[in-house]
């Protein structure tokens, strides 16, 4: 161990910093944070990385209902095409608006 050490070209902060993330503060409601917490307990991991997880899954990964909107809207492109065929062909009549 030395006597001294030069600390003049030190930074502060974290000795490691985490490429890709930043350090926010944000206000939670407590019963949010309270579960948050017992949640990642009993997954044995840390609450920060639950409610990262959680945002990410809902704001970021979470197309699934534009996903499903497009497959249905070819489901039903297909469906009018089909229709128009069978009626073309005269072996399906379409009653209603």
């Amino acid at each position: 161990m030395n006597d001294e050490y030069d600390f003049s070209q030190a930074k502060r902060g974290a000795v490691a910093p985490s490429k890709g993330k930043t350090r926010i503060t944000i206000m939670l409601d407590d019963a949010v944070l309270e579960a948050a917490r017992n949640e990642a307990d009993s997954k044995g991991i840390g609450y920060q990385t639950l409610i990262n997880g959680l945002l990410r899954e809902a704001l970021v990964e979470d197309d699934r209902f534009e996903k499903l909107a497009r497959e249905l809207k070819g489901v039903q492109t297909q469906l009018k095409r089909l229709v128009q065929m069978q009626e073309a062909q005269g072996k399906y009549q379409v009653q209603g608006p």
